[in-house]
């Protein structure tokens, strides 16, 4: 939970840099940040290859389950936290089984994780 936390938090200091780049960034938008901070907090570095793999499992995984559980994503935290943790899984860091244990953990205890994100 405080890995994810920090991650969340280091992607939401990217928002008032979007209008930089032209991209609008918000709470809802920074599950697309996943692969990239994953990459970040992991040491991997960011080329193009490991970006894609991190982004493939990452982004397919949430598409996939928006369609069959969309009530999962109701907070920004919690899409985050999948994809997060999905980013994983692409760059094989961690199995599906764990991946799945620890979403779950995370979904059981969504409201700490809320907590610990939220901007005064």
């Amino acid at each position: 939970m405080k890995e994810v936390s920090e991650a969340y938090l280091d992607a939401y200091e990217t928002i008032p840099f979007g209008k930089y780049t032209g991209a609008k960034l918000s709470e809802e938008t920074l599950f697309q940040l996943a692969p990239i901070v994953c990459l970040k907090f992991r040491g991997i570095k960011n080329n193009k290859k490991n970006l894609k793999l991190a982004s493939d499992a990452s982004l397919s995984s949430y598409v996939a389950t928006k369609e069959i559980t969309p009530e999962l994503f109701e907070t920004p935290q919690m899409t985050f936290a999948f994809c997060y943790i999905g980013s994983h899984l692409g760059l094989d860091l961690l199995q599906e089984e764990m991946c799945l244990s620890i979403l779950d953990h995370i979904e059981q205890n969504i409201q700490f994780l809320i907590q610990a994100t939220t901007k005064n």
